[in-house]
């Protein structure tokens, strides 16, 4: 929005006609249509204070200048039992979190820190960069690299486990550092940062990889890196043409929002479509200086989610969830993810039972608005990704009927059509380009007919006892489906399973055709009886 002076609108006053253009009446300086009244001075009204958070007693004597600006504030980090006494009054369990050995790495920024409750040992914010001595005690199912990452890692610090995007981390730093840290195996530790030369094999890998049209920035945070090093970075991938989405996951707009300056996010701009997930946990988090720097960035056209931690005795509450989730919006914050903890070491008196969060879910689902709503999900174990976890809202089913509930207790049934023709969209389904994930159809493949089953690792080579083969199991033929779009499946189409193999998963259908959801394709005459195959029954 453009802003004048007194002075400047007085002129372009001075400037315009006193009757539009075209209006047949001669400017008239008797005209009773009302001027705009002016204060009799020029001098322009001065802007009103920026709202600021409260500085405790440790910082008053720091000038804004230094304290807006992001270098200081790194350079400031507190991370010691003597640092942090001075601004709060810590409790012997913290202590013994500070003092532990081989502890999670401390750091706090200063502006960070003075969100903190210095008298309550329950504070939100306190609770979540503050070590406790119980941080490293084990717990039942304990992993140092709970989600797979470095095992699904094609190059260091690139992970492709979903079909069509990949997490790229490109710094083991952040400007403060979460207690429950996933990464914590890495994170916090210099040693461990990603050099120049393994940024070039993630590009390489991206280069030669089509199939990627995402690619998500984390660490550590992207925004803590070398502003020439993260621009290079966001360049280089913007270069590739299959590249469509670049994210960056960051928490520095949260304990850092002195970064996100105007140079920054013009910088930013340069990218798009360039997208962007904070980190927000609790309501107190969401400040005046946060809500400027998130502005900045909407304006420079970056999209905002939020991705939270459901985090015991944090924000393990619907009242705390539904405040958390309306300020973001507030802010044009769309809240993306609420996980659920990971099981890594550090966390275990962070973790809730995933009742609680179905528990919360129910209690925003119809009692706030859709796009307020995260969706719930676990990170499996393992490296099996997000998964999805939510009330049951469908009840029940029948042939062309559906009994569900809402979020009251409300109990409906839906009436299903019975002449819905699942294969109306095929000519256009035809025309719509479908991409390949090979090893990765799931359950959608499934549905689809591209796989008939799914087996779980060496299901084959268990059931074969290490028996021989006879007359009774030399033949594929037996185990291929016959379909009634066209010819009988050829056995050759589908090779013999190899011992730990998960069968045909990512491959198409036997006959090689797409095969619609458990519905016979008629043949253009009308029929759908088709020859069985040579030895079948019918």
């Amino acid at each position: 929005m453009e802003h004048r002076t007194i002075k400047q609108q007085e002129e372009a006053l001075a400037a315009e006609p006193a009757e539009p253009p075209g209006s047949g009446r001669a400017p008239d300086s008797t005209s009773t249509i009302p001027q705009p009244s002016l204060p009799p001075t020029t001098e322009p009204t001065p802007a009103p204070p920026q709202a600021r958070t409260p500085r405790p007693a440790l910082w008053a004597d720091v000038p804004d200048e230094q304290w807006d600006d992001w270098r200081w504030q790194l350079a400031h980090r507190l991370n010691s039992v003597e640092e942090l006494a001075q601004l709060i009054h810590l409790t012997p369990e913290e202590i013994e979190g500070l003092t532990a050995e081989n502890k999670f790495r401390v750091d706090i920024t200063p502006y960070f820190a003075s969100l903190i409750d210095p008298d309550d040992p329950r504070c939100p914010i306190r609770r979540q960069v503050i070590p406790l001595g119980r941080e490293l005690q084990a717990f039942e199912g304990m992993m140092e690299d709970s989600l797979a990452e470095d095992k699904h890692s094609p190059v260091p610090g690139l992970v492709h486990r979903y079909p069509d995007r990949v997490l790229m981390l490109v710094t083991t730093q952040c400007a403060s550092y979460c207690r429950y840290c996933t990464r914590s195996r890495i994170v916090g530790n210099p040693g461990a940062n990603f050099s120049r030369a393994e940024f070039e094999l993630q590009l390489d890998y991206l280069r030669r990889t089509p199939q990627v049209r995402d690619v998500l920035l984390s660490g550590g945070d992207p925004l803590t890196l070398a502003p020439k090093t993260l621009e290079y970075i966001l360049s280089s991938l913007r270069a590739i043409e299959h590249i469509e989405i670049i994210r960056i996951g960051s928490r520095v707009p949260v304990f850092l929002p002195q970064r996100i300056t105007d140079e920054f996010v013009d910088m930013l701009k340069q990218y798009h479509p360039l997208w962007m997930n904070i980190h927000v946990n609790h309501p107190k988090e969401i400040t005046p200086e946060l809500s400027r720097a998130l502005d900045k960035l909407a304006f420079a056209g970056v999209p905002l989610g939020n991705q939270s931690v459901l985090l015991a005795g944090i924000n393990d509450s619907v009242n705390i969830q539904r405040e958390l989730v309306h300020k973001l919006v507030r802010n044009r914050v769309r809240p993306y993810y609420l996980y659920q903890c990971d099981l890594v070491k550090g966390a275990g008196h962070f973790r809730t039972t995933i009742a609680k969060g179905i528990e919360i879910i129910e209690g925003l689902r119809g009692h706030t608005s859709g796009y307020a709503i995260p969706t719930y999900v676990v990170d499996a174990p393992g490296g099996g990704g997000k998964i999805p976890v939510m009330p049951q809202y469908l009840i029940s089913q029948a042939p062309g009927r559906v009994v569900l509930r809402n979020y009251e207790g409300y109990i409906t049934t839906y009436d299903e059509p019975l002449d819905y023709d699942p294969h109306a969209i095929d000519h256009l389904d035809r025309q719509a380009a479908e991409r390949l994930e090979p090893g990765q159809v799931g359950v959608a493949g499934l549905l689809t007919g591209k796989i008939p089953f799914i087996k779980p690792e060496g299901f084959d080579e268990i059931h074969r006892r290490n028996g021989i083969q006879h007359r009774l199991n030399n033949s594929e033929a037996k185990w291929q489906r016959f379909h009634m779009d066209g010819a009988p499946s050829d056995p050759s189409a589908v090779p013999p399973a190899s011992p730990g193999s998960n069968g045909a998963n990512g491959t198409r259908a036997a006959n090689g055709r797409k095969q619609p959801n458990g519905h016979a394709r008629k043949k253009p005459n009308g029929s759908s009886k088709t020859t069985p195959p040579a030895g079948s029954n019918e």
